[in-house]
């Protein structure tokens, strides 16, 4: 038996038995003749393959959701003028349905849900007119040429879960648009019924209608250039000066131009031409070298056609190191002109204009921006304090405040409290992000920050405004689409996730190691477990050593039946998280997503062999202390104990009023204590303020002094109340 996802069309007569009564053999006359006529010769057009033929429908395949809707289109707008001579209760019209979803192939058949979705959407489309599901909607959005009409959520007959629908507008005036539902959604209506059409819609506007019916622009990648200071200490200067070329080329709208992470790659790498067009898919090539010497500066560069080798265009640039960005501003301008592009006088202004008047605060900045390549948390408190420089020397810096929201928001998804706690890591997130857009709204980067944060902190309407607004602002920036992915992820759009996710390879065929962990929760879930391996691999890959994206390769093997390599993945992923890793951490960090889609993660790291709680710890229920019991013994009490896995002291002290503090040789916090059930919980400033509850039991042969082991997603804690 062999499964695949496909589009499926379902084409039906509007009250064939009516027509076939009144006038039989007319009927059947006509209805041959269209199909020889228009309905055959339109879908060969569009590559369908009939699967069967129905004295009064017909089933047809397409490797392609456009394809598919486009060839519906045709067909009702072709059948809009045939049989003008005939009367209205004569007439033949047809309904039609488009799905893309997952069949069942055998022979030259196919069944399935993924065909009764489109059969049931055939039936609620109006005469003549076309219904298709959310999942179509989402890949033919602005690519076909036609405009689509949101119905909600539609129960239909014999499918179990509710189905997007969306009826498509045939009128060429209305080519383009996305009609929202008319009456007011229900909260949850609104994030998984008409999410796709607002976000999509809104998203891809300024882009997806270019790239569907304009001719593709030009695509560039700049490699990094090299450090011929002889002094390895300038390689931020260097690549300072990469950084910002991409930037100003990435401005033009004719121009496509591969994101940083992706070119960095290959940084004191040899490189051929030919691996980098097929790698990166690029028609031309930038590179270069500077040389900064006292306050000399030497920039030389040159545009290769990457297809034949040829040099397009050479120039060498030597100024006083306060002329940088004038340097930067004819790079940008003679590589444009080399590539025959008009620049529209915004986009002039906007490469013209320097990002800071400052050389000390672009100094710290360039530093900073080095310091957060990585993203490891040895040098994001560093780059961190770099920012906070550049912006004191500065305060208008928009590109410093921008750069500081993103990796400040790194540090908190990623929760390195250890670099900085989350409560003030949120703050400063949402700060720095707003204080950037107050000085430019022009920036995509701080409405992608904004999105993910929002999305974490279920303000599901404003993060679906800040996907969108990052995306039509950076309609070639890799990090808002994976933004807009994440959104789609948490809110369990995963077909529209997986399609921004193959928006942002487009321009970052090298993505971020979190950006890659995103794609692979997001295949996980469509269960397309190959292309959820390859993307948590290359996260691991991406950032070695980091084991909280080591244990996710392990849900994956479970699914593709590779248990072995998938419970070696959760001992490594244990191991470099010095035992911390386990099922309540990721129930906790993951509390955003649908409950379906965590029970599906929680329960592929079970079965590859993750534990319940940190540092394998195992309680006998025997021994577990009820609610009351837990209260009498820990509230207005000093505990007094040790946590593992060093066994070095700790004390809580937990007031009346359920007010705490806990203090170990690493940790030291304020919190709340509240009973929840037979659950202990502790809530503060990490774990994005949520509670983190665990049990308690009683220590019946304990080793010392201890008499009450408490565990929670990130303790152990072994105490006695003081008396």
């Amino acid at each position: 038996m062999e499964r695949r996802l496909t589009a499926i069309l379902s084409a039906d007569v509007v009250g064939y038995s009516r027509l076939m009564g009144v006038d039989e053999g007319g009927t059947l006359e006509r209805l041959k003749a269209c199909r020889r006529e228009l309905v055959d010769p339109t879908i060969k057009e569009f590559h369908g393959r009939i699967i069967k033929l129905m004295g009064d429908g017909a089933l047809v395949e397409f490797a392609s959701v456009v394809d598919a809707v486009q060839c519906a289109a045709s067909i009702q707008r072709k059948m809009a003028s045939r049989d003008q001579g005939v009367s209205e209760t004569q007439r033949i019209q047809f309904r039609i349905g488009v799905n893309l979803g997952d069949i069942i192939v055998e022979g030259d058949d196919i069944y399935g849900d993924g065909v009764n979705i489109a059969a049931r959407l055939q039936g609620i489309a109006q005469p003549s007119g076309i219904c298709i599901s959310g999942t179509a909607f989402d890949h033919a959005a602005h690519k076909a040429e036609v405009g689509f009409s949101a119905l909600g959520e539609q129960h239909l007959k014999n499918i179990a879960d509710p189905v997007r629908v969306y009826r498509v507008l045939l009128d060429p005036g209305e080519t383009g648009k996305v009609v929202a539902v008319a009456r007011r959604p229900s909260r949850r209506a609104m994030i998984l019924a008409t999410f796709a059409a607002l976000l999509i819609a809104a998203a891809v506007i300024a882009v997806g209608w270019q790239r569907a019916f304009a001719p593709q622009p030009p695509s560039i990648a700049v490699l990094p250039f090299i450090n011929l200071s002889g002094d390895p200490g300038q390689d931020y200067f260097t690549d300072g000066i990469t950084d910002n070329l991409i930037t100003d080329l990435a401005k033009l709208s004719d121009l496509d131009v591969i994101s940083q992470n992706s070119v960095f790659a290959y940084k004191g790498k040899p490189h051929v031409l030919s691996d980098i067009k097929r790698d990166l898919g690029v028609s031309f090539i930038v590179e270069g070298s500077v040389r900064r010497a006292g306050d000399q500066i030497r920039v030389n560069a040159q545009l290769i056609d990457a297809a034949s080798g040829d040099n397009l265009w050479a120039n060498r640039f030597a100024r006083g190191g306060a002329d940088v960005f004038a340097i930067q501003d004819e790079l940008s301008r003679q590589i444009a002109e080399a590539l025959g592009l008009e620049l529209t006088p915004s986009e002039a202004e906007r490469i013209a204009r320097p990002p800071t008047a400052n050389l000390e605060a672009y100094d710290y900045y360039l530093r900073a921006e080095q310091a957060t390549r990585n993203g490891r948390r040895s040098r994001l408190l560093e780059a961190l304090a770099l920012f906070d420089k550049a912006e004191a020397l500065d305060p208008g810096f928009a590109e410093a405040f921008a750069a500081d929201a993103h990796a400040t928001a790194y540090v908190w998804r990623s929760a390195y409290d250890d670099v900085l706690q989350s409560a003030p890591a949120r703050k400063r997130a949402y700060d720095k992000a707003s204080r950037a857009l107050a000085l430019d709204p022009e920036l995509p980067s701080p409405y992608a920050v904004l999105a993910v944060m929002q999305v974490v902190d279920r303000r599901y309407e404003q993060a679906i405004t800040s996907a969108q607004k990052a995306v039509s602002l950076g309609s070639a920036d890799a990090e808002a689409y994976m933004a807009l992915a994440y959104v789609q992820l948490v809110s369990g759009n995963h077909d529209g996730a997986a399609a921004a996710v193959e928006t942002a390879l487009q321009h970052d065929p090298n993505l971020s190691a979190i950006d890659r962990y995103t794609a692979g929760l997001v295949f996980y879930l469509l269960r397309d477990y190959a292309k959820a391996i390859d993307n948590f691999e290359r996260a691991r890959d991406g950032s070695p050593g980091n084991g909280e994206l080591v244990t996710p390769l392990a849900m994956a093997y479970v699914r593709a039946g590779r248990l072995h390599d998938a419970r070696a993945a959760v001992a490594e992923g244990v191991r470099l998280q010095a035992g911390r890793d386990c099922l309540a951490g990721w129930r906790l960090s993951h509390a955003h997503f649908r409950k379906q889609d965590l029970a599906f993660i929680l329960d592929g790291l079970r079965e590859a062999g993750l534990a319940e709680w940190p540092f394998g710890f195992k309680g006998d229920e025997r021994d577990r202390l009820n609610g009351e019991e837990i209260a009498s013994t820990v509230i207005g009490k000093l505990l007094r104990g040790k946590t593992e896995p060093s066994g070095s002291p700790a004390l809580m002290q937990i007031g009346l009023d359920g007010n705490a503090a806990f203090r170990s040789a690493t940790q030291l916090m304020t919190e709340t204590v509240s009973i929840n059930g037979d659950m202990l919980c502790e809530q503060s400033e990490n774990a994005f303020g949520q509670a983190d509850c665990g049990p308690v039991y009683r220590r019946a042969n304990s080793p010392d002094e201890t008499i009450y082991a408490y565990v929670n997603s990130t303790k152990v804690f072994y105490f006695s109340p003081v008396k």
